[in-house]
């Protein structure tokens, strides 16, 4: 039996491969996947470096890390499972661009009847939006700016929104802000190049300055961080205050102490706890008690959310495309992020 599967090397070509269909092994489920969601930044940001220096040594490697599809077979210490089940799959080197993939029992989520597999494939991506929400302890009443809306960004708003903030969402191009915008969460969008952007950010807070805000994009942050500082709240004392989450693995350089104020700048990594604990993934479990919000747990409530209608991903897709198309429609995300967001791959 035969996948196809989608292949990055050296040089950054990406290509459709045929391979023998993997089997499961203990605390695995094969899946057949239905579709792939991908991730521009962290798939993605490697290739125009390796174009411009090719390394012909590296070997072609698989990718891809959020995708649904339906269970096929079942690995040792899986009995308890079904065939035919809907999951949601994450996990780098698991959940791949590909007609079949292999994926831990413990990331590979049912999804809800009133869930599609185009949503559903989101998952990965919802869940580190949603981790890095609750790491920024965002709630009622807070005014929260997010800087980068990527599809990370984009769930992020979303879910600091649902826990009761008022939401900026921050990007230089308007497909980014429109899809925001559509959820009808974000109380405001703008790019961070408006000349008017820190008066609109104290007009949307009423006055009262930002409590926090999320930098969900890699590479310099810096700008991104001064940005957030200017519209922080401040304290008779001058000094800033407010919480700020990096999630999209950005670069900053900047003075703290009296250069920064009393600013908690927080490091959100990943979808939650459990995730690359190779025992976890495939069927141990922390106690809950201790543990509560685990990867597991993170990605069912971004499929929960989305089925009542409350977290919206049909808003960002803005391209379905065959499996077969994969290459073409990665190197639209690379060469023109100002034309496409969500870009589903359908097996």
């Amino acid at each position: 039996m035969v996948r196809q599967v989608l292949m990055l090397d050296g040089a950054g070509r990406i290509t459709v491969e045929d391979q023998p269909v993997p089997e499961p092994a203990r605390g695995q489920v094969l899946v057949t996947v239905r579709a792939c969601c991908i991730s521009p930044g962290t798939e993605l940001g490697s290739v125009p470096g390796r174009r411009r220096e090719p390394n012909p040594a590296a070997a072609p490697r698989t990718f891809g890390y959020s995708n649904a599809g339906v269970i096929s077979a079942l690995g040792p210490g899986c009995e308890d499972l079904e065939v035919g089940t809907r999951v949601a799959c994450m996990g780098g080197g698991f959940a791949l661009h590909a007609t079949h993939a292999v994926v831990p029992r413990n990331l590979a989520v049912p999804i809800p009847d009133a869930v599609t597999f185009e949503a559903a494939a989101t998952n990965h991506l919802a869940a580190t939006g949603l981790h890095a929400i609750r790491r920024g302890e965002f709630t009622l009443g807070e005014h929260v700016a997010v800087m980068g809306l990527g599809i990370v960004g984009h769930f992020a708003s979303q879910f600091a929104a649902l826990a009761g903030a008022h939401v900026l969402g921050v990007d230089r191009f308007p497909i980014r802000r429109d899809a925001l915008a559509a959820t009808g969460h974000a109380e405001g969008t703008i790019s961070p190049d408006a000349a008017d952007f820190a008066a609109r950010a104290r007009d949307l807070s009423c006055g009262y300055g930002f409590d926090g805000g999320v930098i969900a994009f890699g590479g310099d942050g810096t700008p991104a961080l001064k940005a957030l500082h200017q519209i922080l709240k401040q304290a008779p004392d001058t000094h800033k205050m407010g919480r700020v989450v990096v999630v999209g693995g950005a670069r900053i350089e900047h003075l703290f102490a009296a250069g920064l104020g009393n600013v908690d700048v927080r490091s959100s990594a990943r979808p939650g706890p459990g995730y690359h604990d190779d025992a976890w993934e495939h069927g141990a479990d922390y106690a809950p008690v201790f543990v509560q919000w685990t990867t597991r747990r993170n990605v069912e409530e971004c499929l929960r959310f989305i089925a009542l209608g409350r977290l919206r991903a049909d808003c960002l897709i803005t391209h379905r495309v065959p499996l077969t198309d994969g290459p073409a429609a990665c190197d639209l995300l690379i060469e023109h992020p100002d034309q496409a967001l969500g870009v589903i791959l359908v097996p």
